[in-house]
């Protein structure tokens, strides 16, 4: 059968759009300080963070470069730069792409921009359901070398350096602003097999970074989002994870701003952790109410969200989502980022092609994605749409050993992710993936 995850794409880059348009016209409506008149052309919204326990902040930026192309970025001397695979779990087809890449790296330190995204990596990657669900990713590293080594505005404002991606510090005067240029960014990222996600780790020890989401990114671009960080701060990968879970998650910030008042919409935020009804049964996480949280809350309504200080209402008092003093999703989020996994990427997988027919004999090989912790994939095999139960959690089976008999019958190896950590049966649905043959 046709492969789903990269048929959803379109749709996730649209949710992510619309997201992004609610967020901005409440912003917009905000009788606070961002309040102020539209952008002018050539403006970026971008989200940045004070400090390593801070609340984040949203802000409009100009675009450094007008123009939108997608050439290859070479490097000094016309070089392609080279593209790795850090880690490669499973085909490109049924997994989330990650494409990190670094700024302010010389050709010689090089080595020096792989270690620090291996460690900013396993410091995200450590966070739930992240840990759990790592196999479903990719990672690929794209060396793009600097003409100088550092970035601009490292470590005051005066400072310039040539650096591969425009990587700066006090981007429009906040100094934990950490800009690129994000037209260099996506054609950089062209060169990798696939990217959904974009890293870009700056050479400084200095706490920033930023968020860049779908609506923010060439036209075009692949990807859903770009996070940028510094590789030599411990707390800089939590910008990472956060962001994540905006272009993954496609969850809103839980965070507020002082003077912003009441929500100004009477439309239900589409973010699976923000909603207005004040009403604990009647919220879209009612299936989690009561429960102890990882945050160290109690799943309830929390009022304030979305910028905003009353009219709204958050699951938990706090979570990664709302101050980066917290490393943890609550329980609401981590729904919503395996449901984010499960639109990108497929547990199941198979050397075999599902166009052809197989043979009665033809031995059928499925794999699994890499999962731990909190997944807990079942696999089932079916013929002409009855299960096997003898054939359960079997990776290699034969038409003729699940009991098919004569051409015409079709096979299905069925997955689905039985994890606890969700409990909404719509997305249970989307953790669930099918392979399917047709015996000749």
């Amino acid at each position: 059968m046709p492969h789903r995850a990269r048929a959803r794409t379109r749709r996730i880059a649209a949710a992510s759009a619309a997201f992004l348009a609610a967020a901005a016209m409440a912003v917009a409506a905000s009788p606070g300080p961002a309040a102020a008149a539209g952008p002018p052309a050539h403006t970026q919204r971008v989200e940045y963070f004070p400090g390593p326990g801070a609340e984040p902040r949203q802000v409009t930026v100009p675009a450094d470069t007008p123009g939108r192309t997608a050439r290859p970025a070479p490097a000094p001397g016309g070089v392609t730069p080279a593209v790795r695979a850090l880690k490669r779990t499973g085909p490109v087809t049924g997994r989330l792409d990650l494409v990190v890449m670094g700024d302010g790296y010389t050709a010689d330190e090089q080595g020096e921009f792989t270690a620090a995204a291996k460690e900013k990596l396993d410091d995200i990657f450590a966070v739930e359901p992240y840990r759990s669900y790592r196999g479903l990713f990719n990672i690929w590293l794209v060396d793009t070398v600097s003409g100088e080594s550092g970035v601009s505005g490292d470590p005051t404002a005066d400072v310039v350096k040539d650096s591969a991606l425009g990587a700066r510090f006090f981007c429009d005067d906040v100094e934990r602003l950490l800009c690129v240029d994000t037209d260099k960014v996506a054609r950089y990222a062209a060169l990798a097999p696939d990217a959904d996600i974009v890293f870009v780790i700056a050479n400084s020890a200095k706490y920033g970074g930023a968020g860049y989401s779908a609506g923010d990114l060439p036209p075009g671009s692949s990807f859903h989002g770009v996070a940028t960080m510094s590789s030599d701060n411990d707390k800089s990968y939590l910008i990472g994870a956060h962001e994540l879970g905006h272009s993954i998650g496609h969850l809103a910030d839980e965070y507020q701003y002082a003077g912003y008042g009441a929500y100004p919409s009477a439309d239900e935020p589409a973010a699976a952790n923000l909603t207005l009804l004040r009403d604990p049964g009647a919220t879209k996480w009612y299936r989690w109410l009561g429960a102890q949280d990882p945050t160290g809350s109690v799943v309830g309504t929390y009022e304030g969200g979305g910028y905003y200080e009353t009219g709204i209402y958050r699951p938990t008092d706090t979570s990664i989502m709302r101050s980066l003093a917290s490393t943890d999703f609550n329980v609401v989020g981590r729904e919503a980022m395996i449901a984010g996994f499960y639109a990108d990427a497929d547990a199941l997988t198979s050397p075999v092609p599902t166009s052809r027919p197989v043979g009665q004999g033809r031995r059928i090989t499925v794999r699994l994605a890499p999962l731990t912790g909190l997944a807990d994939l079942e696999l089932t095999w079916y013929v002409d749409g009855r299960p096997v139960p003898s054939a359960t959690g079997a990776l290699s089976m034969t038409p003729h050993r699940l009991g098919v008999r004569g051409r015409g019958h079709v096979v299905t190896a069925t997955v689905t992710d039985r994890t606890a950590a969700v409990r909404d049966p719509a997305v249970r649905a989307q953790t669930s993936n099918s392979l399917t043959w047709r015996v000749r």
